[in-house]
């Protein structure tokens, strides 16, 4: 996510940027690799979420509003916040094309402004690797869910680990790039469990960093690498983004 408003955190002043707000979805799912990597966000974002026709689902850091446009197109009962006013024009802008009724907000994942368990399902994607926080975060994804909560987060077990000191460095240095922070499964199911949470499902995308297959630029080869890392137990081993879902069970 990117900040509360106002904040002087980097994840919150570079999605305040316009031109960055204009081109995120280009750069990220942009080519035959993003439009994959794309496809499977929303197969497994359908997947965890279950049916969500008629049900309140909550996207945290929403951006441009991609989950909150999946989950809408599904039948459930939106809104979408996020720090980011440039972010949420386009999301809004995305929805009326559509006719959606998604309620698009400012607000900030440290402090989120909703009553306890006032949604089904709660998404969060991008977010817990860049906020300030993250236990935080984490603590209020779940105070707000009534069932699961959807979240991803690059593993500290991955190529992603190296990257992430590479940014960390170059950040230090004064480039203007996103330092972000790998995570070891442990410490989130330990969270999830501390707020009431318990993993159900877990998704890992793939073993090469997807810069790399971006700079292959085949999706054939992408998917492949992927059924190859899965059959020799490298995906579950070394696979990152992991997506997972977590199901509420204390009362």
């Amino acid at each position: 996510m990117k900040a509360s408003p106002g904040g002087d955190h980097y994840s919150y002043s570079v999605y305040a940027d316009p031109a960055t707000a204009q081109h995120f979805d280009e750069r990220r799912f942009g080519g035959d690799i993003g439009r994959l990597v794309a496809a499977s966000q929303a197969d497994v974002l359908a997947r965890f979420a279950g049916p969500v026709a008629g049900r309140a689902v909550l996207d945290v850091g929403t951006g441009t509003g991609r989950a909150a446009l999946l989950m809408a197109r599904a039948g459930g009962q939106v809104t979408g916040v996020d720090p980011s006013e440039q972010m949420l024009a386009i999301a809004r802008t995305r929805a009326a094309e559509e006719a959606l009724a998604i309620a698009f907000e400012i607000g900030d994942a440290h402090h989120l402004g909703f009553a306890d368990r006032a949604f089904d399902v709660v998404i969060s994607f991008r977010v817990l690797m860049h906020v300030p926080d993250w236990k935080g975060c984490l603590a209020e994804l779940c105070r707000v869910a009534g069932q699961r909560v959807i979240l991803d987060y690059p593993s500290a077990r991955s190529f992603a680990a190296i990257q992430a000191i590479v940014r960390r460095m170059t950040h230090r240095l004064g480039a203007r790039t996103e330092p972000y922070r790998v995570f070891g499964d442990g410490e989130i199911a330990r969270e999830l469990t501390r707020a009431g949470f318990r993993i159900a499902r877990v998704h890992r995308q793939f073993v090469l960093p997807i810069a790399v297959h971006k700079a292959i630029g085949s999706s054939r080869f992408s998917t492949w690498s992927r059924s190859l890392s899965e059959r020799t137990g490298l995906l579950a081993l070394l696979g990152s983004p992991v997506t997972l879902v977590a199901e509420r069970w204390t009362s």
